[in-house]
């Protein structure tokens, strides 16, 4: 095993952060101090939970300079952009917290006599949270908070590459005085992770990443019935329709495929946009694109930072080199682009078109700052192209006739729908994917109900 955690900046290139990895006693005892502590907090009223975590809300708001600046470091996102995820953070934290108490009251049958009957959300136990880099609070925040409202205890792994998330979650949450035990970070490698996974101690497992960690949590947890959730990839459509407004069209769609450097499972990956405006569009989107500044994320005037890391990098070039070979077109000037360089993260952004289904850019995950543009003859067939995907997480429409944007929702395979607007995660709404997107739920009501399991109670109280 290696013996320390290493992050490499897509900065610099340098080592912004060295971690001892928690060691088989480390382990051990954060699970068994979990358990204990659960059994305490499962006890604890709601509303003392929540005055605890809103909190914990409170201390982590109070780092907002610090975490951009330790995001910006750790996985390259523009200093100027950093604050959305310390707000992203506050905003489902507070959402899930007020939710809480009427999430988890008791569900109550109609009356029988001579009987207290009772449906009771009991809390699972002890959660692992398995959380990604590339929003590193927005998606860690929608299981662990929710998770220790409902009177879990929660061990988080975050990310080698983020490993100061979990750091400051911690930070905040002792700070708000949450009793020792309850909240936990482990730094673990894929192998130690894969054995906490199978722990018997440990009731659900919140894995956030890709489909082959997907399948990899399954495996791990395939000995016991032990439930999870998985959000998975994405290569999220947007149609834009001829009736859309133009210029909010190409402004939304650009910004949802390019923030972040395209690294999001819910950004936009594929636009079919109809034949009667798709030269507009197209002309519209190459202005927009060419007005991004990209170089160092820590410099006020830079609106595209580079990607995670070199491979991540590669994986973007090469696959916009298959789509050009197979007959793409390339409408970006990479020269435009003076920090872009050959043999580092930092990848000027790119607009194809004459790209169709047969390309990797149209049907597998890009995660990267390229977008790939088609247009079509109608509804139907934009449609039949949104869900020609192995993936399901979220599609868009733009649109001025809410009536056609519900009904071609209605026929739209994924977990969300969205109508002029895109890669966003609304707190009141269920979190959710369909096929290799993952399954389960977080975020709202509904999503309580993944974090506990129904317990029923059946007095009888006439004799």
């Amino acid at each position: 095993m290696a013996a320390s955690l290493k992050t490499v900046s897509p900065v610099d290139n340098s080592v912004y952060v060295e971690r001892e990895f928690a060691d088989t006693d480390a382990v051990e005892r954060a699970l068994a101090l979990a358990v204990e502590a659960q059994r305490a907090w499962r006890r604890t009223p709601v509303g003392e939970r929540a005055a605890i975590c809103t909190r914990a809300v409170d201390a982590f708001v109070a780092r907002k300079q610090q975490i951009g600046e330790e995001i910006a470091w750790q996985m390259g996102r523009p200093l100027a952009q950093t604050p959305g995820e310390v707000n992203g953070f506050e905003e489902r934290a507070r959402y899930m917290i007020g939710a809480a108490e009427s999430a988890l009251a008791d569900v109550q049958p109609e009356a029988k006599p001579g009987f207290t009957r009772f449906i009771r959300r009991v809390p699972l136990g002890v959660v692992f949270t398995v959380a990604p880099w590339n929003y590193p609070y927005l998606t860690a925040v929608n299981s662990i908070v929710p998770a220790i409202m409902a009177g879990n205890a929660v061990i988080v792994k975050h990310s080698a590459q983020t490993p100061l998330c979990a750091e400051r979650m911690y930070e905040a949450f002792r700070e708000a005085g949450l009793p020792d035990g309850v909240f936990a970070y482990l730094h673990l490698t894929h192998a130690v992770t894969e054995r906490v996974i199978g722990d018997r101690r440990i009731d659900f497992v919140a894995f956030t990443g890709s489909v082959a960690g997907g399948h990899m949590v399954q495996r791990a947890a395939a000995s016991r019935f032990v439930g999870s959730g998985l959000e998975l990839g994405g290569k999220d459509p947007a149609y834009v329709r001829a009736d859309a407004d133009l210029e909010h069209a190409v402004a939304t769609v650009v910004d949802g495929a390019f923030f972040n450097a395209g690294q999001s499972c819910c950004g936009i990956e594929r636009a079919y946009v109809a034949a009667a405006i798709f030269d507009d569009f197209v002309d519209a989107a190459v202005a927009e694109v060419n007005r991004y500044v990209l170089g160092d994320p820590l410099q006020s005037a830079t609106t595209l930072g580079p990607m995670v890391r070199l491979s991540a990098a590669e994986a973007v070039r090469a696959q916009t080199a298959e789509a050009v070979a197979a007959g793409a077109r390339a409408l970006i000037d990479p020269g435009r682009f003076p920090a872009a360089a050959e043999g580092t993260p930092y990848l000027a952004p790119q607009l194809l078109i004459d790209v169709d289904h047969s390309m990797r850019v149209m049907s597998q995950e890009t995660f990267g700052p390229l977008l790939g543009m088609m247009p079509v003859r109608n509804d139907r067939e934009a449609i039949e192209l949104m869900n020609d995907s192995d993936y399901g997480l979220t599609a868009a429409v733009f649109t001025q006739d809410t009536a056609a944007a519900l009904d071609i929702g209605e026929q739209i395979n994924t977990g969300t729908w969205f109508m002029n607007r895109c890669d966003y995660l609304d707190p009141a709404l269920a979190w959710t994917g369909v096929k290799d997107s993952g399954r389960g739920c977080t975020l709202s009501r509904i999503g309580y109900e993944h974090l506990t399991r129904p317990k029923s109670y059946h007095l009888k109280t006439a004799l």
